[in-house]
């Protein structure tokens, strides 16, 4: 038997070069789409003669609608081992296996740190600066050693963030909801009160929280009128932690600083977003788990995904 395999949103076409796909081309007729598709319809569309898709992230949601129209799909496997995005009650009920790979937590951490150093030290206005018109220092760095670094959310990632604060000689604080004063001290930081006084005193404020019903709009109007005017916030988890409106309004009025962003409600990130024009905003297009390690383990592994369907023993199922 013959699978007709799709990757989807491959954007580097990083799928070839990391996959291993050698191991199964006599079972395996593979397609790699670089593109990204917003309409289910056109979606679909692409996608309804495949047996095996691979997607990446959430880049492409997966609901039940999208499910019932693709009949031939028998495994969908998506980078990491969570993925908000793909209906999987729906996968279950019309017999489509979905199968995960493991991912690393340091590329993130590495991309938040890149984020805060770069606004703090003004990288974009400096750099460009030296590029274009010859002006030679233009603007003051922020100081971290000595400035309160506040984290919402102190996981895996938020934790790696808190070690690399410290050793800038930060002050670290964080809050969630679930955060108690005993794991916050095995961390080395402090346990704010609330979210309130930890967005009131920080200088920096980062996001490390999954996406749900009670952490969507985490930071809203309110909460960002807590923040220093002197402040950024940093959110490389999900766009749906902040109200981008209220950010985007904060940010043109200049009541926070700025913000470094690597995550959108909408991806590809449109023309028109204005956070491609506020001078403030600090922006990467989804670069978190981007890396060399992250796409090897991933394409190497969906392989195996692959391998273990074949074989009829599914490995790395996500229930």
């Amino acid at each position: 038997m013959t699978l007709k395999c799709a990757v989807i949103d491959d954007y580097q076409e990083a799928s070839r070069r990391f996959g291993g796909w050698d191991y199964v081309a006599d079972q395996v007729e593979l397609s790699v789409f670089t593109d990204h598709l917003d309409d289910e319809d056109a979606v679909a569309a692409r996608l309804a003669g495949f047996d095996v898709l691979v997607i990446m992230r959430e880049r492409t949601p997966f609901p039940a609608s999208l499910l019932k129209r693709l009949p031939n799909l028998k495994l969908l496997i998506t980078s990491g081992m969570r993925n908000a995005a793909i209906d999987l009650v729906a996968a279950r009920a019309l017999g489509v296996t979905v199968c995960g790979t493991a991912s690393n937590s340091q590329p993130p951490a590495e991309l938040t740190w890149a984020l805060i150093l770069g606004l703090a030290r003004h990288l974009t206005v400096e750099t460009t600066a030296f590029r274009s018109n010859g002006r030679w220092q233009q603007t003051v760095g922020m100081d971290l050693h000595g400035a309160t670094l506040g984290l919402l959310g102190l996981g895996k990632i938020g934790s790696q963030i808190a070690q690399v604060g410290m050793a800038f000689g930060m002050d670290v604080v964080a809050w969630s909801a679930n955060l108690t004063a005993e794991r916050a001290a095995a961390a080395g930081v402090r346990l704010a009160a609330s979210k309130d006084e930890l967005l009131a005193e920080a200088d920096i404020v980062s996001l490390h929280l999954v996406l749900g019903e009670r952490t969507r709009d985490l930071v809203g109007e309110r909460e960002l009128a807590l923040m220093k005017p002197s402040s950024y916030l940093i959110n490389t988890s999900r766009a749906g932690l902040v109200d981008q409106a209220a950010l985007v309004s904060a940010l043109a009025e200049r009541r926070i600083a700025g913000a470094g962003l690597d995550v959108f409600d909408a991806e590809p990130l449109p023309h028109d977003s204005p956070f491609r024009d506020l001078p403030n905003v600090l922006a990467t297009p989804h670069l978190g788990y981007v890396t060399d390690r992250n796409y090897r383990g991933y394409f190497e592994q969906a392989v195996e995904d692959i391998q273990a369907l074949l074989e009829g023993a599914p490995i790395r199922v996500l229930n």
